[in-house]
């Protein structure tokens, strides 16, 4: 997610003036401890709650049916997530009508019980409840808050595939509001249509799922909506029918498993616009048909973008990318799996903006998509990297220069961690703030500096190719930063991840820290 509205600007952040082959691809945010020194081993790993029914708890195949657990136990988002069952798949199909409308919806989720179940649970904060069922049996409901719980007819043993269908009214006006970089999420009206933004939590008023980033599945979307309009969303347009006299049925498949907060559906007036990037990847930029000509110039950059990104982190981890371009005015973007979405400002402004908004989004597919979230407080392994390698091009691309902005970072970064948490010890409200991204970058600036370039190139490719396709936290990544780099750096990051003050810049010894002014 890249920020425009959040004071990590360029003003904000400037210091005084002063001194082989491509392989064939295949188809398609408990509290940790703030610990410093060597003796951080256990304080860096990142474990959600194993609560009764959670998975990973220990189940008996021979247990009585018990309640799945109502949350995974983040300790920013206790209730996102469920436990008890893990859903394989994902079938969304909206029956949308008109802007700012409410329309029939139903969701199919495929899953396997993780415990023996009584009863299960899933994040629902969306319009008015229809008939749910569980393998075609009618199932009892009950809202409680943002939770559907669910009642079975009968009990789900343990190891037992079932499916559940959820008919309901979606509310395409149904948002919620967050004081930090996200601003509104949710369901994003635009004159003509709707967009998606569900990060955080925001997937469960959208469609009832286990929402948390941890949890993974593919997607199927069947998308109807009046004929004239383009309806997308991520992976591969599968079909396309006319329904009626004056409907259009689309439909698509994520292929890779992915977030709940990654999803995205847009309909409006769009211009579909195709290509190949590297290595013939296909291209899909998503673009509202008012705005193609405008927006030209920095959209068929892409390809040279994929390409400076492959460069240093290997191959692109899915099996087509492209921008979705969208009449809004939200103050950030969001890296949506396979097809990001920008504010069309982020796309009319100066060339460095537009190529910094850019680059951040498609390295989050790295960075957040492929290697997911295992927990909240891990965001700043994604965010900080998509910042890391935004500014990275951006200096070779007429942009700040990279330590000048880490510099700045530098300064600020004590003040930030009494405002915000140090990078991998965020609170909730604070998520989103400045030191999830200037200040995560700056992290891995200093891990750069403290084992050299080349070992650092070697652990981001290491990381992305051995966590690819699956979540990973902050214990996950330092062992193999540690390991790569042939050095111990449990105590070196954790004083820069958990610390509450900011460590010595390796290799910078003039670098200073500003005072932190006494809290009002």
């Amino acid at each position: 997610m890249t920020v425009r509205r959040a004071g990590t600007d360029d003003a904000a952040l400037r210091p005084p003036p002063g001194p082989p082959p491509r392989p064939v691809r295949r188809p398609a945010r408990h509290p940790l401890r703030r610990l410093r020194g060597a003796a951080v081993a256990a304080s860096l790993a990142v474990v959600l709650t194993a609560a009764p029914g959670a998975p990973g708890a220990a189940a008996d195949e021979g247990a009585a049916p018990s309640p799945g657990a109502a949350g995974l136990g983040d300790p920013l988002f206790p209730s996102s997530g469920n436990g008890g069952y893990e859903v394989r798949h994902y079938t969304l199909d909206f029956d949308w009508s008109a802007p700012r409308t409410a329309f029939p919806a139903a969701a199919v989720l495929d899953a396997v019980a993780t415990q023996s179940l009584s009863r299960f649970n899933l994040d629902f904060a969306g319009n008015t409840l229809g008939r749910v069922t569980v393998d075609g049996r009618t199932a009892a409901t009950a809202r409680e808050g943002d939770e559907l719980v669910v009642t079975p007819e009968r009990a789900l043993r343990r190891g037992r595939p079932f499916t559940v269908r959820v008919e309901y009214t979606a509310d395409p006006t149904r948002l919620r509001h967050r004081d930090d970089a996200i601003e509104d999420y949710g369901w994003i009206p635009t004159p003509d249509g709707t967009v998606l933004y569900p990060q955080p939590d925001g997937a469960k008023m959208i469609f009832p799922a286990n929402d948390h980033p941890s949890r993974r599945a593919p997607f199927t979307f069947h998308l109807t909506a009046p004929r004239g309009l383009t309806a997308v969303a991520n992976g591969t347009l599968t079909g396309r029918e006319d329904v009626g006299a004056d409907r259009t049925r689309w439909s698509y498949e994520s292929g890779q498993a992915m977030a709940t907060q990654l999803v995205q559906v847009a309909i409006g007036h769009y211009t579909v616009l195709t290509g190949t990037g590297p290595g013939g990847l296909p291209l899909r930029d998503v673009i509202p048909t008012d705005l193609v000509d405008r927006v030209e110039p920095y959209r068929r950059l892409t390809p040279d973008h994929l390409a400076w990104l492959e460069q240093r982190l290997g191959r692109y981890p899915f099996s087509t990318y492209g921008v979705l371009a969208a009449h809004t005015d939200l103050g950030v973007a969001l890296e949506t799996q396979t097809l990001s979405l920008l504010p069309e400002a982020d796309l009319l402004g100066s060339r460095v903006d537009a190529e910094r908004d850019l680059v951040h989004e498609l390295a989050h597919q790295w960075f957040g998509d492929s290697v997911g979230l295992k927990a909240w407080s891990d965001l700043w392994l994604s965010e900080g990297h998509a910042r890391f390698y935004e500014r990275l091009y951006s200096e070779e691309h007429g942009g700040v220069s990279f330590e000048q902005a880490m510099r700045a970072a530098y300064r600020a970064h004590d003040l930030w961690r009494r405002d915000y948490g140090a990078p991998a010890a965020p609170t909730e409200p604070a998520l989103f703030k400045r030191m999830r991204y200037d200040g995560s970058a700056l992290v891995l600036y200093a891990l750069r500096e403290q084992v050299g370039d080349a070992a650092f190139r070697a652990v981001e490719r290491a990381w992305v190719e051995r966590y690819r396709d699956r979540p990973a936290g902050t214990a996950d990544y330092v062992e193999l930063a540690s390991r790569v780099a042939g050095q111990d750096l449990r105590g070196f990051l954790s004083a820069w991840l958990y610390g509450d003050r900011t460590p010595p810049m390796p290799g910078h010894p003039d670098w200073t820290v500003d005072p932190v002014p006494a809290a009002p």
